[in-house]
């Protein structure tokens, strides 16, 4: 698990409580077939601001679009 000490001003947060958490897996499916699953959470805590840090995230610009790349990378 990683803290996430970005703010939703794309700043250093400085302020532990206020940091969300990345948790991210590899579950092996098969023997040449590994699962990522990344889960990003507590966003709430960034206060003002964070469902719109939450949108970007979850744009193709966010966590798809970076997961996307990483399994397009390790496909080569």
């Amino acid at each position: 698990m990683l803290g996430w000490d970005i703010s939703p001003r794309w700043q250093i947060e400085t302020v532990h409580a206020n940091a969300s958490e990345v948790e991210v897996r590899f579950i092996s499916e098969a023997e040449n077939r590994t699962r990522v699953q990344l889960e990003h959470r507590y966003l709430e805590r960034h206060g003002e601001g964070w469902e719109q840090m939450r949108g970007q995230l979850g744009s193709e610009g966010g966590w798809p679009g970076c997961l996307q790349k990483f399994a397009e990378r390790i496909a080569t």
